[in-house]
């Protein structure tokens, strides 16, 4: 691309030159305030699973958060929320959804956690026209091979709409944020359209091959190859040419983190087109790939 990113500014511009009618962004986090609170606090002082954390660039109000997506030219993106104790799944989703419902390119979005009704829940907000659904296994803390959750994996199956989930082992490694439990998810499972949020970082190498291995797996690329990730957990060079096959496969899409970001939103894009991989491969993960998702 000839146009450098550099500011928020220059985004429209930028994927106006690529031929684009816009850009879709499927990790988009907005929460009920209480909890958004806690998590900026979480975020700009560190903790357990934060180290010493970041200060998040977009600790704005709502409805200034809304309007510089739109000046972005991000026409699709969900309000990504998700549950790590009992009892908050259904609270959250009843927040989500009446987001998207009074906020203009916002997709219905939902999450779970093993309990009781989760089944129920999740066949209600299906009904209800959820698009995307969001879990944590690392925040929430469990394994999603769990009984439980069988049923709702299979539902999820057959509706096909994409799960984002956080299943690698940063920022603490351990549990069941770590390639293996998603790989027996996925055996199980095998028509899942999972997200695999971050590329899997750093667990790069076994979340690509479960992208090539199940034809609805996808990875998105939320704050990877930006200055931040980089400098702790830089992409290996030798999964280029996969990154380029999976992302010309449809199996590639924009994330970014939005708002929870510790630079602007333009650098996650010049991120991506510095990688080199060619304007078609840019077109793909920025719009085409989650088209066909949602």
């Amino acid at each position: 691309m000839a146009i450098e990113l550099y500011s928020d500014t220059e985004v429209p511009a930028w994927w106006r030159a690529l031929g684009l009618p816009g850009l879709i962004d499927l990790h988009v986090h907005f929460l009920p305030e209480r909890m958004e609170r806690r998590v900026w606090h979480h975020f700009n002082n560190g903790g357990p699973l934060m180290g010493h954390g970041w200060k998040v660039e977009y600790q704005w109000p709502v409805e200034q958060r809304v309007a510089r997506l739109a000046e972005l030219g991000v026409t699709r993106f969900p309000a990504l929320a998700y549950a790590h104790k009992p009892g908050m799944a259904a609270d959250l989703n009843a927040w989500t959804m009446d987001f998207a419902a009074r906020t203009p390119g916002c997709l219905p979005s939902a999450t779970f956690y093993p309990e009781p009704g989760v089944l129920d829940e999740v066949r209600r907000v299906l009904d209800a026209g959820a698009k995307i659904f969001k879990i944590h296994l690392q925040v929430g803390g469990f394994d999603p091979r769990t009984p439980e959750l069988a049923p709702v994996w299979g539902l999820l199956a057959e509706a096909g709409v994409p799960i984002v989930i956080h299943a690698s082992s940063v920022p603490v490694p351990g549990g069941s944020a770590r390639p293996e439990p998603v790989a027996g998810l996925l055996r199980a499972h095998p028509r899942l359209r999972l997200v695999i949020a971050h590329l899997g970082m750093p667990e790069y190498a076994p979340f690509f091959e479960l992208a090539r291995r199940y034809e609805r797996v996808a990875l998105d690329t939320t704050m990877t190859f930006t200055d931040f990730a980089e400098l702790g957990m830089p992409f290996p060079g030798d999964l280029r040419p996969a990154l380029l096959d999976l992302g010309l496969a449809g199996k590639v899409v924009l994330g970014s983190d939005f708002p929870n970001i510790p630079h602007p939103y333009a650098h996650q894009l010049h991120a991506l087109d510095r990688l080199d991989l060619g304007d078609e491969w840019v077109r793909a993960v920025c719009w085409r790939n989650a088209s066909d998702m949602v």
